[in-house]
């Protein structure tokens, strides 16, 4: 009897955890293709404030990602990283946030070699704004938005899987420009 009661227990509490969840990814709305991005300033690893209307004029990559010096993560940084020359042979830039701090972000560079900017959403409100505020609001989701240079969001990509991820939005880049 205490048996049945206890997996009834733990079944409620996760039903109720699913819902809460759930109920948390459906409030937040995910920007749409077509729209201006929105804008935001954060710092970056270097401590300064990057604004994406700086970047006007330019392919934008912004990319969310969970945790810094986590295997997916560093998998795809080292992938943008590697890319870099082709994202600068298509004018573009490439901007990565999650909810980490500036000082991770300091390491994750220092470790793994990154010399793109990294932007440190301590306070959520970038990644909530686009829709990627996941883990029961811990963590980014691994969302991809590729933003053109009059400011409108193109491609997105949601539930990024990191090993290919630099080639596809290159490739996304590329046949934009091409139609373009």
């Amino acid at each position: 009897m205490n048996f049945t009661r206890t997996i009834l227990g733990v079944l409620l509490a996760a039903v109720v955890l699913f819902l809460g969840v759930r109920m948390f990814a459906d409030s937040q709305s995910i920007p749409q293709v077509g729209q201006m991005a929105p804008g935001f300033t954060l710092p970056s690893q270097e401590g300064t404030n990057i604004s994406l209307h700086q970047y006007r004029g330019k392919w934008v990559v912004l990319y969310f990602y969970p945790k810094d010096m986590t295997s997916g993560c560093t998998i795809e940084a080292r992938g943008f990283q590697a890319d870099m020359g082709k994202f600068d042979a298509v004018n573009a830039v490439v901007l990565g946030v999650s909810v980490d701090s500036v000082k991770s972000h300091q390491e994750f560079c220092a470790k793994d070699g990154l010399h793109f900017k990294l932007l440190a959403d301590s306070n959520k409100k970038v990644v909530a704004e686009y829709g990627s505020l996941g883990m029961m609001g811990m963590m980014a989701n691994r969302n991809t938005f590729l933003i053109n240079p009059e400011g409108k969001i193109v491609k997105e990509w949601i539930g990024v899987d990191p090993h290919h991820h630099s080639a596809e939005v290159l490739d996304a880049i590329h046949a934009m420009q091409k139609n373009g």
